[in-house]
């Protein structure tokens, strides 16, 4: 399950003077929760209340408490399975796939929880934080205690029937237009995590990605080698990326958020860059609400267009972009985004303008100016959201004041460039974007159209072109969420891997590609794609995938064929 990364600086409730420290608290409290599970309800003597053996069990609204944060708290729900833990979710769960559902109504879990463990722990119906006396009269305020997985004491009523279907809570989203380059899931242990940090005015964490490659060419024909060269000189492995940042708020009484990455200068654009210094800064953003629903982003971040190239490259079913996204669309650019939603949060727009003069040096009027726009919409969905279609338009404008470029790999990272137009004068041009996806469960299949037109008389006004279809099924059965905020897909939940004894979240994907720059009088040639991936996610923290391609490529007054794969494992250190 995805979850979001979450702050907001409350009014301390403790009783002045009673406690000198958070620290200090928390070792109290944990100390005190270690000793009332370990000894529930033995001490006592009691019977236990309830039916010990329940072979499933759900706890709807119950909260989570940070450990060292004394205001945060996070509203979940608990399955449990044959006494083992199996998932904690914000989302809601369905009841028909348990035994005994039960209402916590808004009370405290404590104890320990692990995925894939024996369970122990207790509801109580107060904030132990906020009221001490709770954790010296555990009887009276327990609801309910699971020992061991044992299930012995309930005092939590059936939870009520399911709401109507224009009730149910829909997911909301990360606070920003754009999500992070690496998804944060829900943890409920973050206050005991190394990389986080919690203060009275910020929080965040500290974050590490890499990606390291294996590739192996099968082959090309003679046409290929006079349009590309030998491609045997490409293979091989390499670190495709090594990406380390933060993310966080700034806790003011509407929190903003902030977000910073950097990569060495080695992994370029399928981790969002084609720059070659030492230290590449990939994003720089703050994320401030400006008014309801409304978010102003400023800051380095990407271009308000297109589904694939703002989805993170982690969100993504293959390994890299699609050829078109990569090769007309930037990575990222300085700017500002005033982005919202509409019509009961069915509809997202966003609007920015940009100029990389920071970046690239010189002065503004030296750097081309960009406009962007993208609106997203919801025609039709489910109730809970797991069958939606999904579509989206988005336009970008450039003055385009140095000489224009279209150049890309053919979604190999290794390998020459297949699309290549040289350097050519334009005076402006103007991209446009169509998006469409469904999701369908563990389904999901979606298409970009992009074309450019481009005001460049002495090449023949050029129009570049192409398009992606890409369509993923989870075989596990995950589904992914989907953010009103920006109209993007989130990234597989894993919600037992196999170090919790599961089996992870097995994922294939399919994709078709193209791009044309063989247009005017330019020949950077006409590329066609055809990609097969699987993707294994052991736990949220690794992936392993494999993607084959076949290439197609007219250029040069030829037609050469060309086909691949890639290996690669993705580690988060977070």
């Amino acid at each position: 399950m995805l979850g979001r990364l979450r702050s907001s600086r409350q009014p301390s409730a403790w009783k002045k003077g009673a406690h000198r420290s958070t620290l200090h608290a928390a070792r109290r409290l944990a100390l005190l929760v270690a000793l009332v599970v370990s000894l529930l309800p033995a001490a006592r003597g009691q019977e236990p209340e309830g039916e010990p053996e329940i072979p499933s069990l759900l706890v709807e609204n119950v909260h989570i408490l940070k450990p060292g944060d004394e205001t945060t708290k996070v509203q979940v729900n608990v399955v449990l399975r044959a006494g083992k833990l199996v998932i904690v979710t914000e989302d809601r769960v369905a009841r028909d796939t348990v035994d005994l559902v039960v209402d916590a109504d808004g009370g405290f879990l404590l104890g320990r929880l692990k995925v894939g463990m024996t369970a122990s722990f207790i509801v109580l119906d107060k904030d132990p934080r906020l009221d001490f006396d709770v954790l010296l009269d555990t009887d009276t305020h327990t609801t309910l205690a699971v020992r061991e997985g044992n299930l012995v004491r309930n005092r939590l009523l059936p939870s009520a029937p399911a709401l109507d279907e224009e009730e149910v809570p829909k997911r909301s989203g990360w606070l920003a237009y754009t999500p992070p380059p690496v998804a944060l899931p829900l943890d409920y242990g973050s206050g005991e995590r190394w990389n986080a940090w919690t203060t009275d005015w910020t929080s965040g964490t500290f974050l590490v990605a890499l990606a390291v490659d294996r590739q192996n060419w099968q082959d090309q024909d003679a046409q290929s080698e006079s349009q590309v060269g030998n491609l045997n000189e490409f293979e091989g492995g390499e670190i495709r990326a090594f990406r380390f940042g933060a993310i966080g708020t700034l806790n003011f009484e509407t929190p903003w958020t902030y977000t910073l990455f950097a990569a060495t200068s080695a992994f370029d654009k399928g981790f969002d860059s084609s720059r070659d210094d030492d230290l590449i800064l990939f994003d720089a953003r703050l994320d401030i609400p400006v008014f309801e629903n409304g978010v102003l982003s400023v800051g380095k971040q990407k271009e308000p267009i297109s589904l694939e190239r703002m989805s993170g490259g982690l969100y993504l079913p293959m390994q890299e972009r699609s050829v078109a996204a990569d090769g007309l669309l930037p990575a990222r650019n300085i700017g500002v985004v005033l982005s919202g939603t509409a019509a009961a949060d069915d509809m997202s727009w966003a609007v920015g303008v940009f100029n990389g003069w920071l970046d690239s040096g010189g002065s503004l009027s030296d750097n081309s100016t960009v406009g962007a726009f993208r609106v997203t919409g919801l025609p039709a969905y489910s109730a809970d959201e797991s069958n939606l279609l999904h579509l989206g338009f988005g336009a970008r404008f450039s003055d385009t004041r140095k000489p224009g470029r279209i150049r890309t790999e053919p979604e190999f990272n290794q390998s020459p460039l297949f699309i290549d137009t040289g350097e050519f004068v334009a005076d402006q041009s103007t991209l446009f974007d169509v998006e469409a996806a469904w999701l369908r469960g563990p389904l999901w299949v979606f298409a970009e159209y992009l074309w450019t037109d481009t005001d460049a008389p002495s090449s023949g006004d050029p129009r570049f072109s192409g398009h992606s279809v890409t369509a993923a099924w989870n075989l596990t059965g995950e589904m992914r969420s989907y953010n009103r905020r920006s109209g993007l897909f989130g990234p597989v939940p894993v919600s037992k891997g196999v170090y919790q004894g599961g089996k992870g979240v097995w994922e294939a994907a399919v994709r078709w590609s193209t791009l044309d720059a063989n247009e005017g009088t330019l020949t950077g040639g006409d590329v066609e794609i055809y990609s097969v991936g699987l993707n294994w996610w052991l736990s949220p923290s690794l992936v392993t995938s494999v993607n084959y391609r076949w290439i197609e490529l007219d250029r040069f007054g030829v037609e050469g064929d060309s086909h691949g794969f890639l290996a690669r494992i993705v580690i988060l250190l977070d």
